[in-house]
């Protein structure tokens, strides 16, 4: 057993060196400048313009003012994996792809899903060369162009050590590397979050805070695991039970409460912010309609608006990462079936109505999370606390878990090569 112990520790160390290995070298590569831009001009021109600040920041983190080689970092394949799983909804050839789940089937979408992340970060990089033209005295297109070439080349590998790390590493390289920026931003949060409410934070308002953190983690635990059992039998497990056997195997559908993970809150995001911006960069200016920002009544406008866009989003996503009629169709092919419901017509309507509900009830849930922030902010008269945001706790949290789930693997294969191999 201390034999078996060891091999499954020097497993877990390789592969937590790696990973840690290709984060930090994605990390000092975010911060290495690429050549053809003055920097120091960049920089001043950063710190007195929030919105430049806010472009810059998504990228490369709070208080960058560089424009380093990984500074579009892991965000173009992000962009192409959820422009792909929207595709898929609608073009019947992708999907039929996506529900073979071969090798080939997985290749073939993989690929494609690199070259729209190369698509997405050249797209990238010229807005972001363009928007770089008032603040640079030497933008010229051939300066363009070397923007363009070095930023997408760093975005593309990236993506090649994220995958590094998928196949060699410890956990998913793409979802590590959001982690590690999220993470990232903690220590400028917390300062910031005691330096604006020194005079506001109170020992009632911080046990308040705490509280409803740890409340809100425990409604994502909630939502990354919970899971309605939907149970089912085959015809083999029907005839034994008919003849009384009772070493039936409980078989059951996993149907995760929260489908569509955190992509119901990126896309209303999206398209709560993207007027703004458009606004910000002189084109339709009166589309800038800061509602949360004009009294009570116009954020519980918003809120209400925001609500409603996640149950939304939330409905439309789920229906894309599962369909009830492809899994009565698959159900009635292998011969299994629900207890007490028809094979077929039956089983799509009970599928259906059962992911409704759970979708309602877990899209309630994650709205109910993400304007959490935003309520204890007015309640508590505090101010930075929306960088906290539900998005990243999900994103950690899942992270959490699923490099849990590969140690507890690691360990448990390594029990049966000991016993069975």
């Amino acid at each position: 057993m201390k034999i078996l112990n060891s091999i499954s520790l020097r497993i877990i160390l390789q592969r937590l060196l790696i990973s840690l290995g290709v984060i930090l070298f994605i990390r000092i590569g975010s911060f290495l400048p690429i050549p053809g831009i003055n920097h120091t001009d960049l920089a001043l021109y950063i710190q007195n313009n929030p919105f430049a600040r806010n472009i810059v920041s998504t990228f490369s983190g709070k208080d960058t003012f560089v424009i380093g080689l990984f500074t579009l970092n892991i965000f173009p394949y992000i962009n192409a994996s959820i422009f792909i799983q929207l595709i898929v909804a609608f073009s019947p050839s992708l999907a039929k792809l996506q529900k073979e789940g071969d090798l080939n089937a997985r290749r073939s979408l993989n690929r494609l899903t690199r070259f729209v992340t190369l698509i997405w970060a050249i797209i990238q990089s010229i807005g972001l060369g363009l928007y770089l033209r008032p603040i640079l005295f030497n933008w010229n297109t051939q300066l363009l162009l070397e923007i363009v070439v070095w930023l997408t080349t760093g975005a593309m590998i990236v993506l090649w050590l994220s995958e590094l790390v998928t196949d060699y590493g410890l956990g998913n390289g793409a979802s590590l590397l959001i982690y590690t920026n999220i993470v990232s931003s903690f220590p400028n949060l917390c300062k910031t979050l005691i330096t604006e409410n020194l005079d506001n934070l109170t020992l009632p308002s911080i046990i308040i805070i705490s509280g409803l953190i740890i409340l809100s983690l425990c409604g994502i635990v909630l939502l990354q695991e919970g899971v309605r059992r939907i149970p089912i039998i085959s015809s083999k497990q029907l005839n034994q039970r008919r003849v009384g056997s009772s070493n039936l195997i409980n078989n059951y559908i996993p149907v995760r409460l929260n489908q569509a993970g955190v992509m119901p809150i990126i896309l209303t995001t999206t398209v709560l912010v993207l007027p703004g911006y458009i606004s910000n960069l002189g084109i339709f200016p009166q589309l800038n309609l800061p509602i949360s920002n004009i009294g009570l009544l116009g954020k519980i406008t918003y809120w209400v608006f925001y609500f409603g866009l996640i149950l939304l989003f939330s409905s439309f996503y789920s229906t894309i990462v599962l369909n009830p009629k492809d899994i009565a169709d698959q159900l009635q092919k292998m011969a299994v079936t629900i207890p007490g419901i028809r094979p077929g017509v039956q089983t799509t309507f009970y599928l259906k109505k059962v992911m409704n509900r759970l979708t309602v009830l877990g899209a309630v849930i994650l709205a109910l999370l993400a304007t959490l922030p935003n309520v204890i902010e007015v309640i508590l008269q505090i101010s930075s606390l929306n960088g906290l945001s539900t998005t990243s706790l999900l994103i950690m949290a899942g992270v959490l878990v699923d490099i849990s789930k590969e140690v507890d693997d690691i360990i448990y294969s390594n029990i049966y090569k000991k016993k069975y191999i």
